[in-house]
């Protein structure tokens, strides 16, 4: 059928026979389909591309359906999934329809039957596209609790969080060291139901193996030298309620073992001990380090990979989000002003300059450690350049663009360079009429003697945001 050609569907199934026999059939519908062979699989394609309609298998290596089902109400939630397998019982039906699949379909089935399933989902699909009204992308920074941001890519992370939170699906938060990958997972904890439980907060960097399994899991009294006392593991602690394992890839190998066994089966056993306790928490685990390309080195668990990153969060480095270094600057310049009893109220445009164009190889923490730097060494009400303290760089910026190959390909880099240099004087310079205007558009225009609506174009064009300035 014609209207059927621009919908995009995903079959995941272990069977080959199973996915490429659905592929073939919907195919000669006039279908787009990807097929996938495991659920981890079929949820990398799910962060890239969307889909209409998703058919997944419910018994499956590695993760099973209602595992991918739980993930999709997440990365795609109004995509309609449909369940299918050959063991069959009503608990699973019911599992399956509590969980949001569209319907569920026993094998073995004919063409004509599945064919009829995904027809009914992929109209349901294209009804409910038609019926949503159009709404701003941007959710607001403080739904997320102490994120400050407006770049697109930090809405893209608080849409991911509001999204998640509700769920009781496992979350992997990657990125750079400073990133604020345990802000994330708190607010995932405060907008979750778990959130008058505890939130428990672990660095796997911080303590030997020993030590961390007996803060993990806990120890009974005489389990080895020093345990004088029986105490329980933060596993136990955070029952009810979330825990955070930050910088995770520095587990052992022994340690991934004893983890992936208490997430198997919900269940904790202190070292030493006998008798295993139930446990009901929230998992979300962070790394700045590449899971993948450990499990390819043999160095992390492949299977424990597969159950953590279930709901990936990836947060952007700070010289990505455009437009949030002068947030982030105002942010932490009143804050830290207020706390040391001081009047600083700007930057200089030379200190400017040098933040707008400093590459922040440590984030944001480092840029929080900088305005608090630069805030106690201020000698008057605006923070001028030395009081900064920059690390020095033998980055060259200019070694991002490529070397040309021929005269066409030199004026654009030509073009490129310029850009590039001229940016941070830019911002500098609007930024300094803004704050001697009070974050004034109007004024700053007429002050500098540019038209209005080219001084805002310019805005624009920089990525510069005037949205909760004017209190400073």
């Amino acid at each position: 059928m014609d209207e059927s050609k621009a919908y995009k569907i995903l079959i995941i199934d272990d069977e080959a026979v199973i996915r490429e026999g659905i592929k073939q059939t919907m195919c000669l519908e006039g279908y787009d389909v990807e097929v996938a062979p495991n659920g981890k699989i079929g949820l990398s394609k799910l962060q890239t591309s969307n889909f209409h309609v998703v058919v997944t298998d419910l018994k499956m290596p590695g993760m099973h359906g209602i595992e991918v089902l739980k993930a999709i109400r997440v990365l795609q939630p109004d995509v309609p999934v449909i369940i299918i397998t050959g063991y069959a019982t009503v608990d699973s039906a019911v599992e399956a329809m509590k969980n949001g699949a569209f319907d569920y379909l026993t094998k073995p089935f004919l063409p004509e039957q599945i064919s009829e399933k995904i027809n009914s989902a992929a109209r349901q699909r294209e009804l409910s596209l038609s019926e949503v009204p159009e709404q701003e992308d941007e959710f607001v920074a403080e739904e997320c609790d102490a994120f400050v941001g407006r770049s697109k890519e930090m809405q893209k992370v608080y849409q991911r969080i509001i999204q998640v939170a509700p769920t009781n699906s496992t979350v992997l938060i990657t990125g750079e060291s400073g990133t604020g990958k345990e802000l994330a997972a708190r607010a995932i904890h405060n907008h979750s139901h778990r959130k008058d439980q505890p939130f428990v907060a672990v660095d796997c960097n911080s303590l030997p193996e020993n030590l961390l399994e007996s803060e993990l899991f806990g120890h009974v009294k005489g389990s080895f030298t020093g345990a004088t006392q029986t105490k329980p593991g933060l596993f136990s602690v955070a029952n009810g309620g979330s825990l955070f394992l930050d910088e995770i890839s520095n587990l052992s190998m022994t340690t991934q073992a004893k983890l992936l066994r208490v997430l198997q089966q919900r269940e904790v056993t202190p070292i030493g001990g006998t008798k295993a306790t139930p446990i009901d928490i929230r998992l979300i685990a962070a790394t700045n380090k590449g899971l993948e390309e450990m499990v390819e080195a043999g160095t992390f668990r492949d299977d424990l990979y597969f159950r953590l990153n279930i709901i990936p969060v990836d947060l952007p480095p700070l010289r990505d989000r455009q437009g949030d270094v002068a947030l982030l600057i105002n942010y932490f310049m009143k804050k830290f002003a207020e706390e040391v009893g001081k009047e600083v109220k700007g930057l200089t445009p030379e200190a400017r300059i040098a933040l707008e164009s400093y590459n922040f190889p440590g984030n944001v923490r480092e840029l929080e450690n900088i305005i608090e730097r630069a805030v106690v060494l201020a000698q008057d009400e605006q923070i001028r350049r030395e009081d900064l303290e920059l690390r020095t760089s033998d980055e060259n910026p200019m070694d991002e663009i490529p070397i040309p190959l021929n005269t066409e390909e030199l004026k654009e880099n030509k073009r490129l360079a310029r850009e590039k240099a001229v940016e941070p004087v830019e911002k500098a310079f609007v930024y300094a009429a803004l704050e001697r205007n009070n974050w004034n558009v109007t004024k700053a225009a007429e002050e500098t003697g540019m038209l209005r609506p080219n001084f805002q174009a310019m805005l624009k064009k920089l990525g510069v945001s005037v949205k909760n300035h004017n209190s400073n």
